[in-house]
């Protein structure tokens, strides 16, 4: 378990990069993190409630004025959201579907703010991230929320973190195809350390909860099973889709409108599946109200077995986990851990343990080991502490 790089040992690379690809400095630098989920997963688009924190993993983007209207990037981020050459694009002509590769987010980030009016002039850009890509640690949005940070600066936009939520949440939907909320970027904007994001996405509300494991004697351990997902495939959307068609039949506007109290009517209601999808959210929205009044009262030690009841409602009526994260949690267990929860949208990705300091090396044996036996690839694990949000480094 490797500690983060620094902000200037990441920032770096990117200016190396940037040098090497367009000459000269850039205008500045700007980072925004990746994001783990304590708890409240898939209650964002059901205007519910979740608990992410800002982590010590980011985007960085190094950004320098072009007097045209072209687009350059280049980056050094490896994997699927980043290698190659300059990618060149012409600002006039960004339309979904028209951006390759890991350019899709910060031109999607470019045609959202276009379309609330702000004039994005051409720009040299130059990407490295340290959030592992694929990982459920919202690699995508860190490097749309730096995108749109270093944008929103050099125009003089003027627009504040809630605004760059929806900015980020329309590049999502309407360029790069991903129905998600507001979750990811609201806490990758909006993070501070040693503490949790507390979101209400209805309103966007925020209320930073104390949320400091180390001060309590606890890593939060990430396993990152190296079982790639991608929010703008089907079973996201399908998700989503059932949760919107459950809110139709009961009536409300959304999920977050519905108690546990009303499930015993709703499963008369709905179809099976839709029922477990609704029976997820409802109660997830009550484990994140729970795990802030725990945390609030008791501190971090006490959250452990709201972890371990999310991880089963996303297992068994939400239907996102997959063999890897529920060994990664069972074993996590087993060994010590607290708690433990897939994180993320699901379907491949990370699971966090809410570990003991002096567990941590236990269970990473112990997880490294039931992979291994069970013939899975190597998984990653390292531990991650809140962090500052989105904003300017050099």
């Amino acid at each position: 378990m490797t500690r983060p790089p620094s902000v200037q040992d990441a920032a770096g690379p990117v200016l190396n990069a940037f040098t090497s690809a367009f000459g000269g400095a850039p205008d500045g630098v700007w980072r925004a993190p990746g994001r783990v989920n304590l708890i409240g997963e898939h209650t964002d688009y059901n205007e519910g409630f979740a608990l992410p924190f800002a982590i010590d993993l980011a985007a960085y983007v190094a950004v320098r004025v072009r007097p045209d209207r072209t687009i350059r990037l280049v980056s050094t981020h490896g994997g699927a959201e980043g290698g190659g050459g300059v990618v060149e694009l012409d600002l006039d002509g960004l339309t979904r579907g028209t951006s390759p590769g890991w350019s899709v987010y910060p031109a999607g980030v470019v045609w959202a703010l276009a379309a609330r009016g702000v004039e994005v002039p051409g720009f040299d850009l130059a990407l490295g991230s340290t959030v592992p890509v694929g990982s459920g640690l919202s690699s995508s949005h860190a490097i749309e929320c730096a995108v749109a940070t270093a944008l929103t600066e050099l125009t003089g936009a003027g627009l504040g973190a809630e605004d760059l939520v929806l900015v980020t949440q329309q590049a999502e939907n309407g360029f790069v195809g991903a129905p998600t909320g507001i979750l990811d970027q609201s806490a990758s904007l909006r993070g501070a350390p040693g503490h949790a994001v507390f979101l209400d996405c209805r309103d966007q509300s925020v209320e930073l909860i104390p949320f400091d494991a180390p001060a309590a004697g606890l890593a939060v351990l990430v396993v990152d099973t190296k079982v790639a997902h991608s929010h703008a495939d089907g079973g996201y959307a399908s998700r989503r889709a059932a949760c919107e068609l459950g809110a139709e039949v009961l009536g409300v506007e959304a999920l977050r409108d519905v108690s546990s109290a009303d499930l015993a009517e709703a499963r008369g209601l709905l179809d099976p599946v839709t029922f477990r999808r609704v029976r997820h959210v409802v109660t997830e929205d009550e484990r994140v109200l729970e795990t802030v009044r725990i945390l609030r009262a008791e501190g971090p030690r006490a959250i452990g077995g709201l972890l371990d009841a999310s991880h089963a409602s996303m297992r068994d009526d939400f239907e996102i986990s997959c063999p890897e994260l529920d060994l990664a949690v069972d074993t996590a267990r087993a060994a010590g851990a607290l708690g433990a929860r897939m994180t993320g949208g699901g379907f491949g990705g990370s699971a966090i343990a809410l570990v003991p300091t002096d567990r941590t090396g236990a269970v990473r044996d112990a997880v490294l080991s039931a992979f291994s036996r069970a013939g899975f690839a190597q998984p990653d694990l390292f531990s991650v502490s809140p962090a500052d949000g989105a904003r300017r480094v050099i």
